[in-house]
């Protein structure tokens, strides 16, 4: 049996949960601002835009249970997400590669690593996701998807070299245009994906796997 996360990390966690609670005026103020021009990752660089508890739990026994060690995640903001991730791989004896191309998130993500003491299982890249994760040269057991929407399709065929039977895709906000757009393709190919939908509290989320 996996050991349980830190209380330390808990606490860090259940204080940045507390801080995205307002990140519902945030995005709402960058949607209005949808209507006179496209909105960009930077217009929401104050907001967390987190998984939910029980999701970060799921990925967290989802790597431990499998062993995993080599997990990729496209959409770091704060680190939420990431925290999850790299417990579950200081057990495996893995590593997370994640990535965020607003500055100032990179800033205090890092700094948020390095307070919970897992700053070595983490390794972040700031920039463009398409360039960024071209530094991606081994076999990846799990992909997180969580950045901009627009780019899961693109971001899913430059790491799919990467992936093998055993491999997982997370993906997250299925709801949404964009990753509408990504599952009809996925879909497009069932002989070759396997799509399920996840039932979480906060919904909207599937897991695709390999036949």
């Amino acid at each position: 049996m996996q050991a349980a996360i830190p209380t330390s990390t808990q606490n860090l966690l259940n204080t940045m949960y507390h801080k995205a609670k307002y990140d519902g005026v945030k995005v709402a103020k960058a949607l209005a601002k949808s209507i006179i021009t496209k909105v960009k990752p930077s217009d929401v660089r104050t907001a967390y835009l987190p998984i939910s508890k029980e999701q970060g739990e799921y990925l967290y026994q989802l790597i431990c249970e499998r062993n995993y060690k080599h997990v990729t995640e496209f959409g770091t903001s704060f680190g939420i997400s990431t925290l999850y991730l790299a417990e579950a791989v200081k057990q495996t004896g893995g590593h997370v590669v994640t990535t965020e191309i607003v500055p100032e998130k990179c800033i205090q993500a890092n700094s948020t690593f390095k307070k919970a003491g897992l700053n070595n299982y983490i390794s972040l890249l700031e920039g463009d996701a398409l360039f960024t994760l071209k530094q991606i040269n081994q076999p990846i057991d799990l992909l997180i998807l969580d950045g901009w929407k627009e780019l899961y399709l693109p971001v899913f065929r430059l790491l799919e070299p990467f992936f093998h039977k055993n491999t997982l895709v997370f993906v997250d906000n299925t709801n949404m245009k964009g990753v509408k757009h990504f599952l009809n393709e996925i879909k497009k190919q069932p002989h070759k994906y396997l799509l399920v939908n996840l039932n979480f509290d906060k919904g909207n989320t599937a897991l695709i796997s390999f036949k």
